[in-house]
């Protein structure tokens, strides 16, 4: 086994890095536009990460990239903008909405919004699930329900009026 032949990048380690970096960042940037229903459980950048690092470091160990150098630039590269976008949305709170999604909200004081359901495309029925599935029969019930930005629906009832 020839490790001068495996190990080293065969690649321009800078082009390595800037196909990795367009890569994520167009991805990350297609994902916030699609909207937050379709990241599932995960956070956008880290379904990139997940998803880019298996293809990345998977490449370089099944010999598709012609080095693990390869495959191991390309993996920090997305570890880096991962790292970088968290770091640069938790200092400047003013950019974290571009880079970040916020909650969407799908029921303010008992009533669907469905202005935000036609854009992340859910329907009446899908939110109905969701209140079913967290014990509640009925909109009325709903002071809020919000869209996550994992995808996730939360709900805050209406207080008791009993109370």
């Amino acid at each position: 086994m020839d490790w001068s032949t495996i190990v080293p990048p065969s690649e321009s380690i800078l082009e390595l890095i800037v196909r990795g970096s367009v890569t994520f960042l167009v991805l990350a940037l297609l994902l916030r536009i699609v909207g937050q229903r379709e990241s599932g459980g995960l956070g956008i950048t880290d379904l990139l990460v997940v998803v880019l690092m298996a293809n990345a470091a998977g490449a370089g160990m099944t010999g598709n990239a012609d080095t693990i150098g390869d495959g191991l630039v390309l993996a920090a590269t997305m570890l880096f903008w991962s790292v970088t976008l968290d770091a640069v949305a938790y200092r400047w709170p003013a950019v974290a909405h571009l880079v970040k999604p916020r909650p969407r909200p799908l029921v303010l004081d008992g009533r669907l919004d469905r202005r935000v359901m036609r854009r992340e495309f859910i329907t009446e029925e899908e939110v109905l699930t969701q209140l079913r599935l967290h014990g509640y029969s009925d909109l009325d019930m709903i002071a809020r329900a919000y869209l996550e930005p994992n995808g996730m629906i939360s709900i805050v009832p209406k207080p008791d009026k009993r109370s």
